[in-house]
């Protein structure tokens, strides 16, 4: 099923340099790239996206760090792209990320880990409208 997810690169993956690298990942796996746009979140938007964790104790960190700098956010399409796009990024903690994943390569910690997925349909459909209202929200054919 072709479905759309939120994937975010983190301040860190940012102030690595390896957007490029990260795009083209997902690119390499079969995601389009429907939406897309770099911004800097205030801690209270950090706030606000983070809020299902509201009361874990790496809240105030989390949104912290996800306030520090810029992150690029885009919303890719494809076939089982959640899932897909989880498995690209590795697991939360890079130590435990498999070989060639994005986390094991760029991240630094579980929590300074250089990229976000939603983890479902439901929170896919929540986060992506957190950052793209319907106008900025593209279709189209690879070639």
């Amino acid at each position: 099923m072709i479905e759309r997810t939120l994937s975010i690169i983190k301040p860190d993956g940012v102030k690595k340099g390896v957007i490029g690298d990260v795009i083209r990942r997902f690119e390499e796996e079969g995601l389009k790239v429907v939406a897309m746009k770099m911004i800097h979140m205030s801690k209270r938007e950090a706030e606000g996206f983070y809020d299902v964790h509201r009361e874990k104790p790496f809240f105030s960190s989390l949104t912290d760090f996800m306030s520090s700098g810029p992150c690029v956010v885009l919303i890719l399409e494809g076939e089982g792209a959640i899932g897909k796009n989880r498995e690209i990024m590795g697991a939360t903690n890079p130590a435990d990320a498999d070989e060639g994943t994005i986390r094991k390569l760029y991240a630094s910690s579980i929590e300074v880990n250089t990229v976000h997925g939603s983890d479902a349909p439901e929170t896919a459909a929540v986060e992506t409208a957190y950052f793209f209202p319907a106008i900025e929200r593209f279709s189209y054919e690879r070639e």
